[in-house]
């Protein structure tokens, strides 16, 4: 699988003008509010609440939102490291300002409901990502998997799909190596794919984000027609439409067959995800956190 990957990527990097010409526009997702994942803290904010500089924080990143697609910042608190905290928003790179804007808004105003006191909150949404943490909460590795999920059903399999997915695959590794704006969407032979990398990342280090992602996918996916794997740094996504994209919502299968814990330090949290790719949307089925 490596040799083949390294080749797709050279042959990709010539040919990734013409691949993204193929590349679906920009649609407007029907619930870019949808939760993906969520990841809560077990420790929580002496007294039971949230200080006042996360909601100072959430604000500011709701107030950036309407002019940038990625931002992060601080907000602390005379009253000491305890209770500043860190923040920053993702927005899906083919999302228009208002909808960034709108998405970030209902993530960070979800962070009491989803969280409540905990010191830290990470919430991903179909269009976006809010998270915050207390100073000197323990960081993860930027490629560390945190939630994936691999579709079922027809579709998927054999060798023909696979080289067309690996195609695919390739044209956004080359892509995001190549993209200052750490958001790319390409399409080859009925398999559309996207990648997104938070934005603070260099071009390089994006796509070694994307690489590990892809690896990912391979190892946990096979040959399922769909796939997402949501890493701390990037995420990428895949489907595959051999009779055309379908127009009523569907992924040719439920996207239910796995999904996996997303660790935050000495947190442990599992939600439900709906993921909104270019052309469909796909609904599964509701998970409880453990």
């Amino acid at each position: 699988m490596g040799i083949r990957r390294r080749l797709l990527l050279q042959a990709a990097a010539a040919a990734v003008l013409l691949l993204l010409l193929h590349a679906p526009p920009p649609a407007s997702c029907a619930d870019i509010y949808a939760l993906v994942y969520k990841g809560c803290a077990n420790q929580t904010f002496p007294g039971g609440a949230a200080p006042p500089t996360v909601a100072a924080l959430a604000s500011t990143l709701s107030a950036q939102s309407a002019s940038a697609k990625f931002y992060k910042t601080s907000s602390s608190s005379s009253a000491g490291a305890a209770s500043s905290v860190f923040g920053l928003f993702q927005c899906r790179g083919d999302l228009s300002a208002s909808d960034c804007a709108a998405c970030v808004s209902r993530a960070t105003s979800s962070w009491p409901a989803v969280c409540g006191p905990s010191v830290a909150a990470r919430v991903q949404l179909a269009g976006c990502l809010a998270l915050y943490e207390v100073s000197g909460f323990p960081q993860v590795s930027g490629v560390q998997m945190l939630f994936k999920t691999c579709g079922t059903g027809g579709g998927g399999g054999g060798g023909d799909f696979e080289v067309r997915r690996d195609t695919a695959f390739a044209a956004l590794e080359a892509g995001v190596a190549t993209s200052s704006a750490g958001f790319v969407a390409t399409s080859y032979q009925a398999v559309y794919a996207m990648a997104q990398c938070e934005g603070d990342l260099s071009a390089a280090d994006c796509a070694q984000c994307v690489t590990q992602a892809v690896q990912h996918v391979e190892v946990e996916c096979g040959g399922a027609p769909s796939g997402q794997v949501y890493l701390d740094k990037c995420y990428i996504s895949y489907s595959y439409y051999p009779h055309g994209v379908p127009h009523g919502g569907g992924m040719g299968g439920q996207q239910t067959a796995k999904t996996v814990a997303i660790v935050l330090g000495g947190a442990v949290g599992l939600g439900f995800l709906v993921i909104c790719l270019l052309f469909a949307r796909s609904l599964v089925k509701k998970k409880e956190d453990y």
